[in-house]
């Protein structure tokens, strides 16, 4: 039987040749350093074991437990992340106040009936017909008013319309009440 005292001295012995082989599998020494420590956290719950079966060198076993442990990892779902060198120039909510002032300063270049339109519809987030109520205009205006205006917002943005819009929504996809909130 085997004791923690030699277990200690295995992993201090070989952490770094094993990170090593597990950096030549997946050329990432961040993910490297991750299966090692799993891969000796594996080793160390099945110590008392190893060897039982045969003069197994630990070394050998642990490097069958490496490489199952990248395999796992690879299917799973968050080894679809992608690494990246570079960050993005600013995060998108970083800074709360500019992203407001961009946004309130690309209303501002909207014509008037234009800006209501789409504060009340996404700012206050009323309905088609509560906002065409509102301005005493026919619902189909309000709707052909806000696609419009939508479409001068986003050119007006620019680069930063990514902060803004979401492509996925049906209802033009921007998000005002929720970034520009400390605003109002």
């Amino acid at each position: 039987m085997r004791g923690e005292s030699e277990f200690t001295a295995f992993a201090e012995a070989n952490v770094v040749r094993l990170r090593q082989i597990a950096y030549l599998m997946c050329r990432d020494w961040h993910l490297a350093q991750d299966l090692t420590q799993s891969t000796l956290t594996k080793m160390y719950v099945a110590w008392n074991r190893i060897g039982r079966k045969g003069p197994e060198d630990p070394f050998h076993y642990a490097r069958k437990v490496l490489l199952n442990t990248l395999l796992d990892h690879r299917r799973l779902r968050s080894s679809s992340e992608i690494a990246v060198d570079l960050l993005p120039d600013r995060a998108a909510d970083s800074d709360p106040t500019a992203v407001r002032l961009t946004l309130l300063d690309a209303l501002g270049r909207l014509a008037p009936r234009d800006r209501a339109i789409l504060l009340l519809r996404y700012w206050e987030d009323h309905s088609v017909e509560t906002t065409a109520e509102i301005l005493s205009v026919s619902p189909s205006l309000v709707k052909s008013r806000s696609m419009r205006a939508l479409a001068v917002l986003r050119e007006q943005l620019g680069n930063d319309r990514g902060l803004f819009f979401e492509d996925s929504a049906g209802d033009g996809g921007l998000r005002l009440g929720s970034i520009a909130a400390g605003a109002r």
